[in-house]
Parts: structure tokens; C-alpha cells; sequence
């Protein structure tokens, strides 16, 4: 893994692991801590030396890179020990699944570059054998139908330092719940009417284990089931099951589930019998500055039309970063930078930003582009001829190859590439002054002309034919080269300049205030009448150019046959500290 630059990110909290034990080997120091657990159990042969992970994302919505980070552990670990992955998904919300996530979900995953075993597994898989679990619970007296309201349920739980109050339909006698229990799934309750809780501990300092709720009535209609069902099993009670009937070994969760994992035990250790155990272990989640990570907002975001679908380039989602341009190898190396951590902390979205910037400059050809262009015409050149300029596609890669530029008469520049009243130090073209242009000659620029708004129109230069670059005669030493594009071949384009969507380091950390009044009112510049060379018109969708001097630039999917469409990915420098000022 290539060393970073503190200096680079100063505001990166790099993730550590804790200090290992002098007991362990060098080897083993150098293992993250799930890394050290998986070792440790093939060591002692538990479930038979398998490594079973698994990926379990909620199809309600598209991924972000949050999730990004967990695909490449779950699917990482598998690959590291020979083991398998599977893609679960939690389908216990009908309300909020659709087949468009699912859809989406396999998508992004394999775009990642990883595949599942077998076929994607459901929850919804195990809605049977789930229900005869509830009612063995029930017949082992650990479980009674609950009549009261879920907000009477919430408040009579307490505080972690005040016991809850037990439900008066906590003493109801199995017969009863069993009664109550197969009327519910036959649909003859109304929703909220009635719920499945467990019977552990009122007083335990652990909220979870409160008689947390199992089931709960939903007529909904389920995007695999159908109308099939009228109850449905809460996250807690299909989790650590689901593991079970699956095989898993190691089920990696997020920190925020430390606190459920007991629960998942419980349910476990009264429902099965055999000494294969799944095992729970929480790391901590991705938290990224300048971003929103929780799906509800960004579902709010998509709602409103602040952002153009889930696959908006501003979004952080899988879907919007690969529509910028961002790469699955620069995400999987974003994930291994940033490793594996116990403790929550916050991760500078400029080390996600560094990752596609280092992929791009190894992979990407570089083209020239011009987006604010202004006319330059090389008075001493012969009219109406064009030569074919060769050129490298790309320096950092040997076997890239070349491409031919058309060169000529008339030419365009950017229009911040001409002064007529230049400061010192200013090395791009003014009157009198002398450039390079890239690929190409040294030119001198002798006048201009200005239109009725007294903004630059046309610029007038002279060139040296014995400047030609690699092959002239005259080499001189000049300190400015520009890019250009020849302007009977150019080929018009719109190009959308995407920034970060919020301006505020931790947009969602205002309780006081909601995300929107942290956006980034220049989140989305989008620029018409951009002159392209050429060769540009024959990209694909989603191919990554440079545009030298620019920045990385990705062919949008809204581009057309004869109207291409370019996003920015990533500008070539960290620019944002200067540009914000902070």
C-alpha cells in the first residue's frame, strides 16, 4: 500500500488498530483486528476452519461509499482466506424495498469487482422458518403478543439507568400467544394493532434486551412475497438467524450493532443446538468530511430534486461516483487506505478525492480540451492547411501509444490563458509575449481584438515553423505551454464541472439545523459551447480522459451522438482549501 502524506490531508484521522499483545508474532502485528480473529479461529479448527462472510445491504435504497467500505471487507476477507461471500438482502421492510435497489445493489457490487456465492440470498428466504422459530419461542414461554401501541411499548422500556416496566400481556399464557400469534399472520389485525415480543429482561442495562419486538403486523404487499405475508420480522430477530441458515462464520457488522449483538446471541442459544455459532464482529463505519452518509437524507435529497436521481455525480452513492468517473480500482484502494478501525472517527474526503486522482493519472489518456474558449489565429501560418501534430496519449504509461492532433490556422485557447495587462510572474500569453503551445510551436502574440463588450474576441499571433516540438530546429526555453484545439475539428460539447455538495465539513453534526443550509451553491457548473479535439467524438460512455491542465473528465450517459457530454471527476490538484479559503 503506497504511503500518504499527512501533510496532504490535515485534517485525516488515519485508522489505527489497538496496541497488539507482546505475544504476538511480527506477523500477526501486522494484521487489522478481524484479520487476527480469523486467524485465531482457523487456528483452533472453530466451524471447520471456514471463512463465511456476508454482505447484507437493505434494498431501500442505493448504496453510498459507506457501503463501498463493507463490500470490500466482506468480500476482501472471503478472497484473503479462501472462503466464500454472500449477498444477503434485508427484505423485512416492504414499505421501503423496491426491485430498482435490488437491481442496483448487484450492480454496484460487481462493478466493485466482486461476486457473490451462488445465487443472492433474501431474508425473505427464511420468512418460514423464521415464524416456526417465533413460535418455538413462544412455546418455550420466551415470547408473548404485546396489545399495546409501539410509543407505550418505547416509553415503558426506561432509560439504561431506570428499569423498564413490564407489559400486562407479558404473564399471557402460551396457548393464548399462539392463538394471538397465527391470527396476526393470517391478516385479521389491523397494523400497529398488535406485536411479537420476546420475554429476556426488563431491568437489563442493555436496551436491546428488553423484550425487543420480534414481529410486527404490515400489510404490505413485498416485492418477492407478494401479499404471502401480513406480519414481518424485525432486523434483530432475522439477523443473526439468517447467518445461521446461511452457514456465516464471521458477521461483520458495524459499531452501531455492538450493542445488538447479545440479542443476537440470545436468540441463537435458544433456538439452536449445534456448536456452529456465526460470530459478530463490529468495526467501525466510514464517516467522510464534506459528505452525507445517512440514507434517509440522502433519500430526501433525491426527493426534493436538490440532486438528479440517485446516481447524481455530487452523490456519494456507488452509482453517482462511477457516473463521475471514479474507478473500482481507486475505491478499493480508498477502502484498503483507510484499513479498519474499533473507534469511530472521521475520514478527509480528500484521501477519496487522492485515490481516483492517483488511479486516473496511471490509466487515463490525456486529450485536450478548451472550455472557455476564445479564437486564435497564427497570422504567418499557410491558409487553409492542417497538419497532423503527433502526440502521447499517455506519459505514464509506455504502452498507451500516440494519437494525431489536427493543427492549423485557427485555433482556440482559454480565455484565463490570455492577458491583455499581465502581473509579473505571469507566464501564459499577453501581447508581446511568447508561448508554447503544447505538442506544437512557440507563438508570439502580436495584437488582439476586442468586441462590443470589451471582452478579448480574437487573438493575433506569429509562429516559428523551426519551433516545432521534438523536431524544430529552435528549442527555446519557454516557461508557458498552453493547450489548444484546431477550430475546423473541433467538436462542440457540454462539460459539467462537479464540486462537493456541501460546504460544511460535517453537514449532518447541526442538530439545530438541517443539512440543506450547508449545500454548496456551486456544486454544479455546467458549461455549453466547449470545443473538444476531435477524436473525442467516438467515446464511449463512462471512458476517463485528462484534459491537460484540466482536470479528469468522464463521457456522461445524457451525452448524444452529436452533443457529447463530459463530467469532472476530479480536478488535477486538491484545490478546495485554496478555493474555500479554508
Amino acid at each position: 500500500m503506497q504511503a500518504v502524506n499527512p501533510k496532504q490531508f490535515p485534517k485525516l484521522l488515519i485508522y489505527m488498530n489497538n496496541k497488539p499483545e507482546e505475544s504476538l508474532s511480527e506477523e500477526k502485528r501486522s494484521l487489522n483486528f478481524i484479520e487476527a480473529i480469523i486467524e485465531e479461529d482457523l487456528q483452533n479448527n472453530k466451524n471447520e476452519s471456514r471463512v463465511h462472510t456476508r454482505f447484507p445491504p437493505e434494498p431501500n435504497g442505493y448504496l453510498h461509499i459507506g457501503h463501498a467500505k463493507s463490500i470490500c471487507l466482506n468480500f476482501g476477507m472471503a478472497e484473503k482466506y479462501n472462503g466464500k461471500c454472500n449477498l444477503r438482502f434485508d427484505d423485512t421492510n416492504p414499505e421501503k424495498e423496491e426491485t430498482e435497489y435490488v437491481d442496483s445493489i448487484m450492480e454496484d457490487v460487481q462493478w466493485l469487482g466482486f461476486q457473490w456465492d451462488k445465487e443472492p440470498y433474501y431474508a425473505s428466504d427464511y420468512f418460514d422458518q423464521l415464524y416456526e422459530w417465533a413460535k418455538l419461542l413462544i412455546r418455550k414461554g420466551l415470547a408473548y403478543v404485546d396489545d399495546q401501541s409501539q410509543e407505550l411499548i418505547s416509553q415503558q422500556k426506561g432509560t439504561p439507568t431506570r428499569p423498564g416496566i413490564p407489559s400486562p400481556f407479558r404473564l399471557r399464557s402460551i396457548e393464548e400467544n399462539m392463538d394471538l400469534f397465527e391470527r396476526m399472520k393470517n391478516g385479521e389485525f389491523p397494523n400497529g394493532a398488535r406485536v411479537l415480543r420476546a420475554k429476556i429482561d426488563m431491568t437489563s442495562p442493555n436496551m436491546h434486551m428488553r423484550d425487543p419486538v420480534l414481529y410486527r403486523i404490515l400489510h404490505a404487499e413485498h416485492h418477492r412475497t407478494g401479499n404471502t405475508w401480513k406480519i414481518y420480522p424485525m432486523y434483530d430477530f432475522a439477523h443473526g438467524q439468517s447467518d445461521y441458515l446461511e452457514g456465516i462464520t464471521h458477521s461483520l457488522c458495524t459499531l452501531e450493532f455492538e450493542v445488538h449483538r447479545p440479542l443476537y446471541d440470545w436468540f441463537l442459544d435458544q433456538l439452536i443446538d449445534t456448536t456452529y455459532r456465526p460470530r459478530q464482529i463490529e468495526f467501525a463505519r466510514l464517516n467522510l468530511s464534506y459528505t452525507v452518509m445517512s440514507k434517509r437524507k440522502l433519500l430526501e435529497l433525491v426527493k426534493t430534486n436538490i440532486v438528479n436521481g440517485w446516481d447524481d455525480p455530487r452523490m456519494p452513492t456507488i452509482a453517482g461516483l462511477r457516473r463521475r468517473g471514479y474507478t473500482p480500482a481507486s475505491i478499493r484502494a480508498f477502502a484498503d487506505r483507510i484499513g479498519v478501525a474499533k473507534r469511530d472517527n472521521v475520514i478527509d474526503v480528500g484521501l477519496l478525492e487522492f485515490s481516483v486522482r492517483e488511479d486516473l493519472n496511471k490509466t487515463s489518456p490525456r486529450v485536450m480540451a478548451v472550455l472557455d474558449p476564445v479564437k486564435l489565429i497564427i497570422s504567418n501560418y499557410p491558409e487553409g492547411q492542417i497538419e497532423d501534430l503527433e502526440l502521447v496519449n499517455n506519459p505514464e504509461d509506455l504502452d498507451s501509444g500516440i494519437r494525431m492532433v489536427p493543427f492549423g490556422k485557427e485555433l482556440y485557447i482559454e480565455r484565463d490563458d490570455f492577458m491583455v495587462d499581465p502581473p509579473n510572474k505571469y507566464f501564459r500569453l499577453a501581447p508581446g509575449r511568447e508561448v508554447r503551445l503544447k505538442g506544437a510551436y512557440v507563438i508570439k502574440c502580436e495584437s488582439f481584438e476586442l468586441d462590443s463588450n470589451n471582452l478579448v474576441k480574437t487573438i493575433y499571433c506569429t509562429y516559428d515553423v523551426e519551433t516545432k516540438s521534438g523536431t524544430g530546429s529552435k528549442q527555446p526555453k519557454i516557461k508557458g505551454t498552453l493547450h489548444w484545439v484546431e477550430a475546423s475539428n473541433a467538436i462542440d460539447a457540454e462539460v459539467r464541472l462537479y464540486d462537493r455538495l456541501f460546504m460544511d465539513e460535517d453537514p449532518s453534526g447541526h442538530k439545530d439545523q438541517d443539512v440543506i443550509a450547508f449545500l454548496n451553491p456551486e456544486s454544479l457548473k455546467v458549461l455549453n459551447g466547449c470545443k473538444l479535439e476531435p477524436m473525442l467524438a467516438k467515446a464511449e460512455i463512462g471512458q476517463q480522459f485528462q484534459f491537460q491542465r484540466l482536470g479528469y473528465f468522464s463521457v456522461d450517459k445524457d451525452s448524444l451522438k452529436n452533443n457529447p457530454v463530459f463530467n469532472r471527476t476530479v480536478s488535477l490538484k486538491d484545490n478546495w482549501t485554496k478555493t474555500k479559503g479554508q
